[in-house]
């Protein structure tokens, strides 16, 4: 019997997806026994909640298995994390990992990145374009829960957009300038290729499908929660998914006149 990997597909009547590759928390049972790391350490390098902020009018992709299991975000051969330098210092496994259970691993990988391209060929061949939100969050207290904030080189959000096309420049623009403002004249913190510039899903999807659409690695600063206790604070979070929300509309209007 293989390993489980729990993640939902759902699809809508749009050109768009959401994607929360890094959501999860389950790991399958077969694992816990090799594992090295805490079930709290594990949850601090996650990002949980942003399946919440993927709740739009999207397709959508959302993992609920974790990122210490299987990380699509990597490539192939870094999307088990073996090695410390992989994660964060991390020495995931008590000892080597059986073969077994690393190949079944790697097919897992390759089925669903093999469904992901299948999803993203069957949305281009009905609407002629895609546009893809990667939704992850990040820690900004890495030594300690009383950490003073450096705002500096910590944005409230940063879009990685390093492996588009040119193409898309105004496109990209148009959507920061769209979550930027919030409501009663807030203004948000939003850079681009700051913090991080993309992860292994946008470099796949832009490589092969790059003149069609493109990827927005969105990287929500956890201010939406207790990174170290994983608390959520609700009223940050639905004001995070409200900025996704009023950008919809930018997307449409760009993809209906201006593509």
């Amino acid at each position: 019997m293989s390993l489980t990997y729990l993640y939902q597909l759902e699809r809508y009547e749009s050109p768009f997806w959401a994607f929360a590759i890094h959501d999860g928390h389950h790991v399958d049972e077969r694992l816990i026994p090799h594992y090295n790391i805490s079930e709290d350490e594990r949850l601090r390098e996650e990002d949980p909640y942003t399946a919440i902020l993927a709740e739009l009018p999207f397709n959508r992709f959302l993992s609920g298995t974790s990122r210490f299991q299987l990380d699509l975000n990597r490539k192939r051969e870094d999307a088990i994390y073996l090695r410390p330098e992989q994660s964060w210092g991390m020495h995931v496994w008590r000892s080597d990992l059986p073969d077994d259970l690393k190949s079944q691993l790697y097919e897992t990988y390759d089925r669903v990145y093999e469904e992901i391209n299948r999803e993203i060929e069957r949305t281009i061949d009905r609407y002629g374009y895609f546009l893809v939100y990667d939704i992850h969050s990040y820690n900004m207290r890495r030594e300690g829960p009383e950490t003073k904030l450096d705002n500096t080189a910590n944005p409230q959000i940063n879009i990685g957009t390093s492996h588009n096309q040119g193409k898309w420049r105004k496109l990209t623009d148009q959507f920061i300038r769209a979550i930027q403002s919030g409501r009663e004249g807030q203004t948000y913190d939003v850079r681009e290729n700051v913090k991080f510039k993309g992860g292994f899903l946008s470099a796949y999807l832009n490589d092969r499908f790059g003149d069609k659409g493109c990827v927005f690695s969105i990287e929500f600063r956890k201010d939406f929660m207790d990174e170290w206790t994983g608390e959520v604070y609700p009223q940050k979070l639905q004001e995070y998914k409200q900025l996704l929300l009023q950008s919809i509309e930018t997307l449409e209007n760009y993809f209906a006149y201006e593509r």
